[in-house]
């Protein structure tokens, strides 16, 4: 798929297919996510592989948004190293975590960012730590549901760019 289009064509999908997803196309999304840019290229950034129903059932219990995780066949969990990069491991695990979404898409699989990560409120984050044994130095940035969509999102609403661009100051 042209990455333009994958880029303007890729919804969040909350419904997935029963169907197994292959090993291959798993590895694929986690190939694309680990190519995304780092500060310093210190790729402070791990994942979580979660096909096992009952941890994705343990999953689905985060928080509200989280429901739809146990439906999925599989779910990777995005990490970040703290101890690698204090100031840039949010940062630079989102830049993963979105060229693992758009690698979905061109593959044709549906996937959802479900964030986890909250620097204010951090019940989520200890909660799919404690039921994914995650050491202490990796945070949980985000989950991400994955499978063949089982629904077709509608277009999403965008702000005009006239209302986003500013050119030479603000």
């Amino acid at each position: 798929m042209d990455l333009l289009k994958a880029i303007k064509t890729r919804r969040s999908i909350r419904l997935f297919k029963s169907t197994n997803i292959p090993d291959d196309l798993i590895n694929s999304v986690i190939d694309a996510a680990r190519r995304a840019p780092s500060a310093n290229n210190i790729q402070p950034w791990e994942f979580i592989i979660v096909k096992d129903k009952r941890v994705k059932e343990l999953l689905a219990k985060t928080h509200a948004w989280s429901s739809f995780i146990h439906d999925a066949p599989v779910c990777i969990v995005v990490l970040g190293n703290e101890e690698m990069s204090p100031s840039f491991f949010v940062v630079d695990a989102a830049c993963a975590t979105e060229n693992l979404l758009l690698a979905a898409h061109g593959l044709g699989l549906g996937a959802c960012w479900v964030a986890v990560y909250d620097p204010y409120n951090p019940i989520s984050e200890r909660y799919v730590r404690d039921v994914l044994n995650v050491p202490s130095h990796l945070r949980v940035i985000a989950m991400v549901p994955i499978g063949y969509p089982d629904e077709k999102a509608e277009p999403r609403n965008l702000r005009e760019l006239n209302q986003i661009l500013h050119f030479d100051k603000y």
